[in-house]
């Protein structure tokens, strides 16, 4: 069960966004699998998508459409990944966005294709195809939770946030839905994540907003180090509300930093819903001599396969964050200034056992659902943090089984 999440709260509609879904039985018949999103004309549109080399094909054919024009709409479908099907899947790709545009009244190349599921195995597009009607008849601003939820593949709840907030008397609107358990290494953002606002905003100024807020929130998550070939990442503007023209004044501070809790949010269910996640676990990394190395540490402790099933056992084994620390290669560490706290108990002082430590301390608090390992370098001002989660005995099985 996903660690602390409940359920989607109420998501505020975003003026000039319209979602509709379907279940168009791609993998599981009765589930929704479809999903579609359109934008008003006039919408603006940034994007990040996976840096993997075997990126799928709805990546490239929504980069080069980006490229060209800006969206009207986006077509997303779980269950099938189309990734790692070569040029067959750059064909059935944009055999969808056609069958979109033809039935919407749009260029093909305004559809931007999105999708989730099993790599390998060529996309069902005829069921896609069929499934569009039914998406479409369903548009409305208020499809936000069907949307999050159309979107799910190994998720045991659909993920949501929003923010509305008033700026010289004028609203602005920030809602986002995400998809995410495994597979989650950020090298962009790990996951499929839509963010929309009501703003006015032009692409250079959305594109700088959505990178700022996506480094300090998708990129510093992980599950299992595996990073997708499918990630992409939108924020949309739809130009209905506030106008902001420039990098500077209430507004555009007020939208930045709305767009990045929304992300950080959104980015910590993934975790929180990890694959069979009991613990959310923050590594924070202080006194580095860079930002980068401080992620470094962290990355390294997050990614240890002793350290995350210690988690899962509750068991403060904190010789396995040392050692983590200790390979994570740092040039010339000195381990003599290493401290190490799993939240207020200091379990390593000065790279050694801390003398006031007692292991029923350390055990108290691995019992806890969210802990925070706090690494001191003792080698500068710079620091930086990741979220991540415990490996338990539900997480190979959902892998193992994930293709039966």
């Amino acid at each position: 069960m996903a660690v602390g999440l409940t359920g989607l709260p109420e998501l505020h509609p975003v003026a000039g966004v319209r979602l509709g879904t379907a279940c168009a039985g791609i993998k599981k018949p009765g589930r929704r699998d479809l999903v579609v999103l359109e934008l008003a004309e006039g919408s603006h549109c940034a994007a990040v998508f996976t840096r993997n080399a075997f990126c799928a094909a709805p990546v490239i054919v929504a980069r080069d459409h980006l490229a060209a024009a800006m969206p009207h709409y986006l077509l997303i479908n779980t269950g099938n990944a189309n990734a790692g099907t070569g040029d067959r899947g750059l064909r059935d790709a944009n055999a969808c966005c056609v069958a979109l545009a033809e039935q919407a009244g749009c260029a093909a190349r305004q559809v931007l294709p999105f999708s989730t599921g099993v790599i390998g195995e060529p996309l069902p597009v005829q069921k896609i195809v069929a499934g569009l009607p039914e998406a479409c008849a369903k548009l409305s601003e208020d499809g936000w939770a069907d949307a999050a939820h159309g979107i799910m593949t190994t998720d045991t709840v659909a993920k949501g946030a929003t923010r509305r907030l008033t700026v010289d008397g004028q609203t602005i609107t920030v809602t986002g839905i995400a998809k995410g358990s495994g597979m989650i290494r950020p090298d962009m953002a790990t996951m499929l994540a839509f963010v929309a606002t009501d703003a006015a905003c032009g692409p250079q100024l959305l594109q700088r907003c959505l990178n700022e807020a996506v480094d300090v929130s998708f990129n510093r998550i992980t599950v299992d180090g595996d990073t997708s070939t499918n990630d992409a990442c939108l924020l949309i503007a739809t130009g209905k509300g506030v106008s902001i023209t420039g990098a500077s004044g209430t507004a555009w501070q007020a939208l930045c930093a709305a767009v990045t809790e929304v992300c950080t949010e959104l980015a910590q269910a993934i975790v929180r819903d990890g694959e069979g996640a009991t613990k959310l676990i923050t590594i924070e990394v202080l006194e580095g001599a860079s930002p980068a190395e401080c992620a470094q540490v962290a990355y390294t402790v997050a990614h240890s396969p002793l350290v995350k099933t210690a988690f899962f056992a509750s068991d403060p084994n904190w010789g396995r964050i040392l050692a983590a620390v200790g390979r994570a290669g740092l040039v010339e560490l000195d381990v003599g200034k290493v401290s190490i706290y799993l939240d207020e108990v200091r379990i390593v002082h000065n790279g050694g056992r801390d003398p006031f430590y007692r292991e029923e301390l350390g055990q108290g608090v691995m019992k806890r659902d969210e802990i925070t390992v706090r690494i001191h370098l003792g080698r500068g001002a710079h620091r930086d943090q990741v979220w991540t989660c415990d490996f338990s005995y539900d997480y190979v099985r959902i892998n193992a089984e994930y293709r039966t």
